[in-house]
């Protein structure tokens, strides 16, 4: 199973940090990995408006398929929740 989703406002470190705190290991800085999923992260700076740049993150969420469905489900709503940004 394979998932890319795209995040805007965190950095690489925070998107890793996350997986971290949801069972997985830094192998590098932009690989985390666990039993049975890993995720790749990248980053590129994208324009908003005619002055404005966000760094967006790409998280490229994999899974074996004994992980099962439900679980990469799980995994990828989890994550989401916590790279939800809000300003105030």
């Amino acid at each position: 199973m394979r998932r890319e989703k795209e995040f805007r406002g965190i950095s690489v470190r925070l998107a890793r940090n996350y997986l971290e705190n949801l069972g997985g290991t830094a192998v590098d800085d932009t690989t985390v990995e666990a039993d049975e999923w890993r995720v790749d992260l990248s980053a590129e700076k994208v324009a908003i408006g005619p002055s404005i740049e966000l760094t967006e993150i790409t998280v490229a969420f994999e899974a074996d398929d004994g992980f099962g469905e439900e679980n990469f489900e799980q995994l990828i709503a989890d994550f989401s929740r916590k790279a939800m940004r809000a300003g105030g």
